[in-house]
């Protein structure tokens, strides 16, 4: 199963300050385990809302709101994209995350839908386009 890992955002992150040495050295080694055990598909770091944008939909309108956002407790600081055999893997690894100076955060485990979980609303062709579509991704990656 896949699950995406979301580190939420906090005040500091919010701020754009960065992370220090101690944790960027722990965090490598901690994405190190992950990669050789197997685990991780993908993970990167986000900037700050204030850097992005949100684009709301109704009907055929579209607006577009620049950053940053308010309620930083809502909003994404980074994520990693784990490939584990259950939800209790996951929560295992997430208990191991560094976290040097002790500092409040909260980290959000959602599995990532596959194909069988969407039943016989996804057709074969529906399928066969998923599945090329997937490796086309893969291979310009």
């Amino acid at each position: 199963m896949r699950v995406m890992v979301l580190i939420k955002a906090n005040q500091e992150s919010e701020a754009g300050v960065m992370p220090s040495q101690e944790l960027l050295t722990q965090m490598t080694a901690f994405n190190e385990e992950l990669v050789k055990a197997g685990v991780m598909l993908a993970g990167e770091g986000l900037h700050p809302s204030s850097n992005g944008a949100r684009v709301h939909f109704s009907g055929n309108e579209r607006t577009v709101i620049d950053g940053p956002f308010a309620e930083s407790k809502e909003l994404v600081a980074g994520y990693w994209l784990w490939q584990v055999k259950s939800l209790d893997e996951a929560i295992e690894w997430v208990k191991r995350i560094p976290n040097p100076d002790g500092t409040d955060g909260e980290v959000e485990l959602r599995p990532v839908f596959e194909a069988e979980d969407f039943g016989e609303e996804l057709t074969p062709e529906l399928r066969e386009r998923e599945a090329r579509l997937r490796s086309q991704t893969e291979a310009s990656a």
